[in-house]
């Protein structure tokens, strides 16, 4: 069996992409930080459904504890799966934040830039030895690095560094055959910077040219997709999945 690696994994895109990732047939390692209760019941729905995962806590603005995470997965995977290497990685943890640029702290801006630009890049530093000639990395970014937002200002630039940084991925690990892309969510119904409310909601269909929000499983078929051979021919690409958020 084939292993994915899902940072995040304990709930919402994280969560549907690795039930999508065990759909396949596909082993999960997927991580959380303040909910192992969530985690675990993903973990024991993929069983259910005959599939096989194992949760495991990462802090991904954390770096200092990279090293002993990937000692982490390297068990996992020699207990669980005799040994397997990474197929994959999906770069998705993360955290929302709403404050207008005059307002945004340099605390704020630092937890921000750690999670969604610094952790992806030295966590895939870190698992890359794992990750097989061949395999796949996806990184989650946002619509909001294309659709100016006032509020989210930080995110959307850091989501849009991480865009770069794939294409740069794609290009540095080609020549082992290692595939990175990078997922967009449009406007999607998750818990993310505390849900979306009833009126944000009707904005953000009004929006959108199917007139609806998306449900975190329509992203998480995407993500799944991109790990398998199935789109082994799609490198260094941003993928919006947005049902046509403001186009």
């Amino acid at each position: 069996m084939e292993v994915i690696a899902i940072t995040g994994g304990s709930r919402g895109i994280g969560a549907a992409a690795a039930r999508a990732c065990a759909d396949r047939g596909l082993g999960v390692i997927l991580t959380y930080n303040s909910h192992p209760e969530a985690a675990e019941a993903v973990v024991t729905q993929i069983g259910q459904i005959g599939g096989r995962a194992v949760a495991l806590p990462l802090d991904v603005a954390d770096t200092a504890s990279f090293s002993s995470f990937r000692e982490a997965v390297r068990r996992a995977l020699e207990e669980t799966w005799n040994g397997a290497s990474l197929r994959g990685l999906v770069n998705n943890a993360g955290f929302g934040l709403y404050n207008l640029i005059e307002t945004v702290t340099e605390d704020q801006f630092d937890g921000l830039f750690a999670v969604h630009l610094k952790g992806p890049f030295f966590l895939t530093q870190a698992l890359l030895p794992l990750i097989r000639d061949g395999g796949a990395i996806v990184n989650l970014t946002s619509a909001t690095t294309r659709v100016a937002t006032a509020g989210v200002a930080p995110y959307a630039s850091f989501k849009g560094g991480l865009e770069v940084l794939t294409r740069y991925m794609a290009k540095e690990f080609g020549p082992r055959r290692i595939r990175a892309n990078a997922v967009s969510p449009g406007a999607i119904r998750t818990e993310l910077g505390g849900g979306l409310t009833d009126e944000f909601q009707a904005r953000l269909a009004s929006q959108t040219a199917l007139g609806r929000v998306g449900e975190a499983e329509e992203v998480g078929r995407v993500i799944a997709n991109l790990l398998t051979d199935e789109l082994g021919w799609v490198n260094g690409q941003s993928i919006e999945v947005g049902g046509g958020y403001c186009i």
